[in-house]
């Protein structure tokens, strides 16, 4: 019989707070960054804060996962090293990490996850992954469901898939635009975002045959409807990017993931279980429109298909389709056709004949006629987006979720009084309260459940109370309170106790690299990394993009190709409309558009 699956729900967390928010509403895990060495540079937390929240989610059995994924130079290794000793004291459940220095330094035994940023794309690559010591394994964003399915094939290593959130136009790991650019590296965690900047896109001719758009910027990713196929291609754990995210956006985007999540589990139990304990009771219903996106794609999932995978028009988020303009009564009111209900306060946004992102906010909403703050250029059939929706906001700004952990409480009686048990079906704990036994004139059952049942403040939640007594004993509620209160301590306790952090993987062979040289698309920036390869069966190496000057370097290597959004590619007759060299520019910079068409990607370089 083929065994069950743990299946977890992974959130981001730029603070404490915003990992035990997504802990309450429904996630199994968290990733927050490491006091230095991230690859968001403005996410770090202290050591102080992520041990508060092992502690928060080691109650629900939950994990948290640090991220450590830059590339270290020579002498950062040191520091890095003591900062891995810090988290694993402070309860961390793994990092992830990208520099394969940390797979042959000398570590507590805390486990790693490769991160992304490793370019894991091939069966080949996770399989030598997860033999070199990797416990887990990020996949990239580009990915089919049957190339995931031909990785979950080849290697028994848990898989973790990206499922909602921003996209790198650039394979991870591999993009070096920012630093040849503004010299901020990706790979150290201080990307400048060059994809989300407008460009002018100029043909062989010299025609422009694009004006200040956002050509390589990308869509959000939305999987949110295809759970059960990644479940089925072997995906194990679905990630939420965000790191940078506010509170409101990881509780919604978290809950509504666990919604559909639980939707699956709930019919498949028999394959697959939840990686954590608990049940999430929210106070609002989750909707992934409403918190910040560019627009939804499923990227490359299916394959390349029609589907406009870029939002060329603004960076910005767009939010949820509202209606479109009716009739315009002045700059600043106009009635709107829409069947969803407005408020004040709410902002809208729209494009203009040219193309041009336009925002504004409702002053006043009377029925289906709007009144705005500032005078606006409005006009009749624009559609209207609503990026800001001041009631769902606020309403996230209170607390909007429990979490609980189901249990079953037993009174019992012994020789020399009662005992209490306790337990939520995987730990069991039976509390002694020695007392002497006084029988009572009236019915107690109801009264001791009704006590029993008092969890208050506690993560847990009595599903069940079982009065095993043979007569109707008296208890004083009193007693009975300071007996239910010591039990539940006792229980907690003893979870506390059985939990096990995940441990560093157990390496029995010495996996060989798939080539015998490596180039700087291999981020090799300190000696124990470039020993690691060597030690693999590679024997010629270089050093990583920001340690060397590379001669005609790839900048970005993108499944995105500009010619398919276009229409014009190479494959096709249309190719021929567009003439090349093909280049974008943006003030004083400009780049070269190469096509791989062999492998069906675009290569940017500095022309």
């Amino acid at each position: 019989m083929k065994q069950r699956r743990a299946i977890e729900l992974l959130a981001p967390a730029k603070n404490v707070e915003t990992g035990i928010e997504a802990i309450l509403h429904g996630a199994d895990a968290v990733y927050i960054g490491a006091p230095r060495y991230g690859a968001r540079a403005a996410a770090g937390c202290t050591v102080a804060d992520i041990e508060q929240l092992c502690r928060f989610a080691h109650t629900y059995n939950a994990r948290v996962y640090v991220a450590l994924n830059t590339i270290l130079y020579k002498e950062e290794l040191q520091d890095a090293r003591r900062i891995i000793y810090e988290l694993y004291h402070a309860g961390v459940d793994a990092l992830i990490v990208q520099d394969m220095a940390l797979l042959d330094m000398e570590l507590p035994p805390i486990a790693l996850h490769a991160s992304t940023q490793c370019d894991n794309r091939t069966p080949e690559k996770v399989k030598f992954l997860a033999e070199a010591g990797f416990s887990q394994v990020v996949l990239a964003r580009e990915l089919s469901l049957q190339q995931i399915s031909n990785i979950s094939a080849a290697t028994d290593v848990p898989l973790e898939v990206f499922v909602h959130g921003a996209l790198c136009v650039s394979y991870s790991g591999q993009c070096y635009m920012s630093a040849a650019l503004n010299g901020r590296s990706a790979n150290r965690g201080e990307c400048a975002q060059c994809c989300r900047l407008p460009y002018t896109l100029i043909d062989g001719n010299g025609r422009k045959i694009a004006v200040d758009k956002h050509l390589l910027s990308l869509k959000d990713l939305n999987q949110s409807n295809r759970i059960e196929e990644l479940l089925d291609a072997g995906a194990s754990s679905f990630k939420i990017e965000g790191r940078l995210k506010d509170v409101t956006y990881v509780k919604n985007i978290t809950a509504y993931y666990r919604q559909e999540i639980d939707k699956i589990l709930a019919r498949r139990s028999n394959e697959f279980y939840r990686a954590s304990d608990g049940v999430s009771t929210i106070s609002f219903t989750p909707n992934p429109y409403k918190s910040f996106n560019r627009g939804f794609t499923h990227y490359f999932l299916d394959g390349r298909s029609p589907e406009a995978i870029i939002q060329p028009d603004t960076p910005k988020s767009i939010g949820e389709p509202v209606g479109t303009i009716k009739r315009i009564i002045d700059n600043r009111s106009f009635v709107v056709k829409s069947n969803v209900e407005l408020h004040n306060g709410d902002g809208l946004c729209y494009f203009d004949n040219q193309g041009t992102f336009q925002g504004f906010r409702l002053n006043r909403v009377e029925g289906n006629t709007l009144h705005v703050a500032s005078a606006q250029k409005f006009m009749v059939g624009a559609k209207l987006y609503r990026n800001s929706d001041n009631n769902f906001d606020t309403a996230l700004q209170r607390p909007t979720a429990q979490r609980h952990i189901e249990v079953e409480i037993t009174l019992a009686e012994q020789p020399s009084g009662y005992t209490i048990t306790i337990t939520d079906g995987k730990t069991t704990t039976t509390h002694r309260c020695d007392a002497e036994k006084a029988l009572s004139r009236t019915p107690q059952a109801d009264r001791q459940r009704q006590e029993l049942a008092k969890l208050g403040n506690t993560p847990y939640r009595a599903t069940q109370v079982h009065i095993e007594l043979s007569k109707d004993y008296f208890i004083p509620p009193s007693q009975l309170s300071t007996w239910r209160r010591e039990a539940i301590e006792w229980f907690d306790r003893a979870r506390r106790i059985a939990y096990r952090s995940d441990r560093r993987k157990q390496v029995s062979t010495q996996p060989t690299w798939g080539a015998t040289t490596v180039d700087y698309h291999a981020n090799i920036a300190n000696p124990i990394a470039n020993d690691f390869y060597r030690h693999h069966g590679v024997t010629t190496t270089s050093p990583a993009f920001e340690l060397s000057l590379v001669k005609d370097a790839e900048l970005m290597r993108t499944r995105h190709c500009i010619r398919h959004h276009l229409g014009a590619c190479l494959r096709t007759p249309q190719g021929k409309n567009l003439t090349a060299p093909l280049t974008l520019q943006q003030d004083n910079i400009s780049l070269a558009l190469h096509f791989d068409c062999a492998r069906c990607e675009m290569v940017i370089k500095k022309a």
